[in-house]
C-alpha cells in the first residue's frame, strides 16, 4: 500500500497505519467509525456478498481497525449473510490491543431489533468474548432468554424500534466508546438519520458492478447531508482507501 496523502516522511510500515486510523484520544462519548467497500458504481456487494470487492489490502485495514476498536458493531442481516464468528486472538492482535491499553479481543456488538440472531449462531458458539445483543422490548422474551443463557449481554434499547442512542449509551456504560461499525447498509442509514456518524472509512474498489446491488447506506438519508473532512488517502494498485471525519 502507498499512502498519497498527507504526503510527509512516516515510514509505510503498520505503526504508520495505526496512526493514520487512530481515534481520537480521551474519548468523553461513543465514536462511530463506520468501514464499507464499495465498488466504482456505488455497489456494495458482488454477488449478494462484500468480499467480492475486497482485496488483501482492504481486509488489513478491516482487521487494523477492528484492533483499534473496544467493539464491534454489526446488523444481524450483515453478520449472517457474511458468516460473522467471534474475532478471534491473534498475537499480533493482542499486542497491538495491549499496547492501545485494551482487551485481547473485542466484543461483537449485534443489532437485532426483533433479536433474530440463533441461539446456536456461531457468534455465540465460536467466539472468546460473549457477543452483545442489541435488542428491543418487542422482541420475544423467550428469544431473549434464549440468548442471554447462550453467553449473550443481552440489552433492552427500545421498544418496537431500536434506539440507537441508548444503544450507544449501553455500549458506553460498558467502557465501549470506540466503536467500528460494519453495516450493512441498513445500519448505516439508521445511523446517519440519528446523526451519529462520526468517521467513514470506505475503500473504493475499481470494479463496474452493474445494477441489482444496494449502496453503503439505506433508508431515506440523513437530513440534512453531512459535510465531512477527507483525512488520508491509500492506494493499493488501483483501489483507494479512504478515511473521512465529521467536521466539527
Amino acid at each position: 500500500m502507498d499512502k498519497l496523502w498527507p504526503v510527509d516522511d512516516a515510514p509505510h510500515a503498520d505503526e504508520d497505519l495505526e496512526r493514520c486510523y487512530a481515534f481520537p484520544d480521551a474519548l468523553q462519548r461513543p465514536w462511530v467509525r463506520v468501514n464499507f467497500v464499495s465498488s466504482l458504481d456505488g455497489a456494495v456487494s458482488v454477488h449478494g456478498r462484500s468480499q467480492g470487492l475486497s482485496s488483501a489490502d482492504d481486509r488489513t485495514v478491516l482487521a487494523l481497525i477492528r484492533d483499534l476498536a473496544d467493539v464491534v458493531l454489526v446488523g444481524a442481516g450483515t453478520a449472517m449473510t457474511e458468516g460473522y464468528r467471534g474475532i478471534k486472538h491473534t498475537e499480533v492482535r493482542a499486542d497491538r490491543r495491549r499496547r492501545n491499553g485494551l482487551s485481547d479481543v473485542p466484543p461483537i456488538a449485534l443489532v437485532t431489533p426483533n433479536g433474530s440472531l440463533p441461539p446456536d449462531s456461531p457468534l455465540l458458539t465460536d467466539t472468546l468474548v460473549p457477543p452483545i445483543v442489541l435488542t428491543t422490548e418487542a422482541a420475544p422474551a423467550q428469544r431473549r432468554a434464549e440468548l442471554a443463557d447462550a453467553g449473550a449481554d443481552v440489552v433492552l434499547a427500545g421498544d418496537a424500534e431500536l434506539d440507537l442512542p441508548a444503544a450507544l449509551a449501553a455500549l458506553r456504560a460498558r467502557g465501549l466508546n470506540r466503536i467500528a461499525c460494519e453495516g450493512g447498509p441498513q445500519l448505516f442509514g439508521s445511523l446517519l438519520r440519528a446523526d451519529l456518524v462520526d468517521e467513514l472509512c470506505l475503500t473504493v474498489s475499481p470494479l463496474l458492478a452493474g445494477g441489482g446491488a444496494g449502496r453503503i447506506a439505506a433508508g431515506t438519508g440523513a437530513e440534512p447531508p453531512r459535510d465531512l473532512e477527507l483525512r488520508s488517502v491509500l492506494r493499493s494498485g488501483s483501489m483507494l482507501l479512504l478515511r473521512y471525519v465529521r467536521q466539527a
